[in-house]
């Protein structure tokens, strides 16, 4: 079993609701155990155009390959509705491996650690939120890269859960 941190992003259509029910199908699948979940997070588009993006990071256990969760992170997309009009083009659903457990993988088309990762404060904030302790192969601690990004826009969402907060009282839980 490998460790593996994915980063999931939207733009289009309702973007939150869409990486809700993401992080539902990955937990459905038999070969992924969703270990984490970080919180929802509104940034800026960086090197694209469109509405800003919501993403969150998600800590998983799979028997997989790195190939065959690339491919099912594809087949989870295309699910979603993402089409790849143009590079960073607005989308319905992106899912990046961000790290499979301390593999460096580089290859044309599957590249680990994710190639901007640490430029990006909306992968490393929420990775090191579920994680202060993990660490990017090649590069080291991701906290200690949290001040080169400092710049971006990056805002935490409030989650509203209103109605359970009445139902339960304060150990609601969970929701976006």
């Amino acid at each position: 079993m490998t460790v593996a941190y994915l980063g999931l992003g939207a733009n289009l259509g309702d973007a939150r609701q869409s990486l809700k029910d993401a992080v539902v199908c990955l937990a459905q699948q038999h070969c992924v155990t969703v270990l984490a979940k970080s919180s929802l997070y509104r940034t800026e588009p960086i090197d694209a155009q469109g509405d800003d993006y919501y993403n969150l990071v998600v800590k998983i256990e799979t028997a997989l390959t790195a190939r065959a969760l690339l491919a099912l992170c594809h087949h989870i997309e295309h699910q979603f509705g993402r089409e790849r009009p143009f590079r960073n083009a607005p989308r319905t659903l992106d899912l990046d491996i961000v790290l499979f457990g301390h593999q460096r993988i580089d290859e044309p088309d599957l590249v680990i650690p994710h190639p901007r990762a640490v430029e990006r404060a909306f992968v490393l904030v929420p990775l090191v939120e579920i994680d202060r302790e993990v660490e990017i192969p090649g590069v080291g601690p991701a906290q200690a890269l949290l001040p080169a990004i400092a710049h971006q826009r990056i805002e935490k969402v409030q989650t509203c859960r209103c109605a359970m907060m009445e139902k339960f009282g304060s150990k609601a839980t969970g929701g976006f």
